[in-house]
């Protein structure tokens, strides 16, 4: 195997700079979720440039690509990249800046599909030294609910051959190019979107006896819901409940008829996901209610936590060692952030993984989701040969 590991190694340096184009390219064109199409169309373009078969126009925009070796129903392996980028109008003097006004890839998606590309390139290269299929998910609309990953699997993107298991691989600012980290088990929280009106009487500030001052019960209620976590989670169970928008369109002398609240709650655990659902709306119809108001209160459901398998996630530990060395391997924390590849996490043994994106020197750490963001593109060769090295050594373990 150190022979097909150095030949990777090698096809991923001399593909290199084609693909550091390819990211650029789409990293001025950055498309909102389910709005990919030209980004699919480039990645279709590669595809058949390297004579890959595939099938486009899953979940409107998605692609599922195969690179089938030697045996090629042995044992089939999937790896997937998320194509969309965020509403963030960007920030950085470089020459390939986002030309589309309000929208960057400012979560690294660019550099995950660009990556998956260059893995695609590297295998189909090697496609005679490995058994089994590779499975290429390029999916759409990971930063929105429901998550472009629940649509593609519903349209079949895990059937025809089914796969046996599933990678995925994320940009991380806070580790240097050429680190990658990993999780066994549970990783990343579930993600719910809360969106709540307080409803009250309006008229002048002056007078507040005669209103129902929705500003008051909305004050009051972001404080009251901070006992579901504090007062009716179990302390081992992670959870978070915040709140990022409010909206009272009032003055100064002017109490308004509503209040607008948008916020995110967060977990590692379903039955208590479910339970503070119910826990929320009831904290918040009888505060409401006690105050001479009402609410609607509505939770829009999204991503389950992503668990990585145990298994799985060890046997891609070592091969990662094998691939970068011991120290260019770390552990990961659990993180309340979320990923719809959790979905994948439930419907197969996944592993999501961390790529360094910083330079050594300190460049490159803005955080994903800020308008500085941008990666020291030599962790793109590690991205592409890292994920060509895993799948084919899952490949191996029978």
């Amino acid at each position: 195997m150190s022979e097909l590991l150095n030949r990777i190694k090698s096809l991923a340096a001399q593909a290199h700079p084609e693909v550091v184009a390819i990211r650029r390219d789409l990293h001025a064109h950055p498309e909102l979720s389910f709005e990919e199409t030209r980004t699919a169309a480039k990645v279709c373009e590669y595809l058949e440039k390297w004579d890959i078969p595939y099938q486009k126009g899953i979940a409107k925009t998605g692609i599922v690509a195969l690179i089938e070796g030697r045996n090629p129903s042995k044992k089939t392996i999937a790896l997937r990249a998320d194509m969309d980028a965020l509403p963030i109008q960007e920030l950085n003097d470089i020459d390939y800046r986002s030309q589309n006004e309000g929208i960057m890839h400012a979560c690294g998606h660019d550099v995950h599909t660009a990556s998956v590309l260059g893995t695609a390139y590297i295998l189909s290269i090697i496609k005679d030294s490995f058994e089994g299929t590779i499975k290429l998910i390029f999916q759409p609309s990971e930063e929105k609910l429901p998550g472009g990953a629940s649509v593609m699997i519903a349209e079949g993107a895990l059937e025809n051959p089914k796969p046996m298991a599933i990678y995925g691989q994320h940009v991380y600012p806070e580790l240097p190019a050429g680190k990658v980290g990993f999780r066994p088990g549970m990783y990343m929280a579930s993600c719910d979107e809360i969106y709540v009106t307080v409803k009250g009487k309006g008229g002048h500030g002056a007078l507040p006896h005669r209103n129902i001052d929705p500003v008051l019960i909305s004050a009051h209620l972001i404080v009251a819901l901070q006992q579901i976590v504090s007062r009716h989670a179990d302390p081992r169970i992670p959870s978070v409940l915040s709140f990022g928008r409010v909206e009272a369109n009032g003055a100064t002398n002017i109490i308004p008829d509503k209040v607008k609240l948008e916020g995110t709650f967060r977990t590692l655990d379903e039955p208590w996901r479910a339970k503070a659902h119910k826990l929320m709306v009831e904290l918040a119809e009888n505060l409401a209610k006690s105050m001479g108001g009402s609410v609607d209160f509505d939770i829009q459901k999204g991503y389950p936590y992503l668990t990585n398998d145990p298994a799985l996630t060890h046997r891609a530990i070592a091969a990662a060692k094998t691939y970068l060395g011991d120290d260019n391997v770390i552990d990961l924390d659990v993180r309340m952030t979320a990923e719809d590849f959790a979905w994948y996490s439930h419907q197969l043994p996944a592993c999501f993984y961390r790529l360094g994106t910083a330079s050594p020197d300190g460049q490159y750490t803005a955080s994903v989701h800020t308008p500085t963001f941008n990666i020291d593109e030599e962790s793109i060769k590690t991205g592409m040969g890292l994920m060509a090295w895993l799948a084919v050594d899952e490949l191996g373990n029978s």
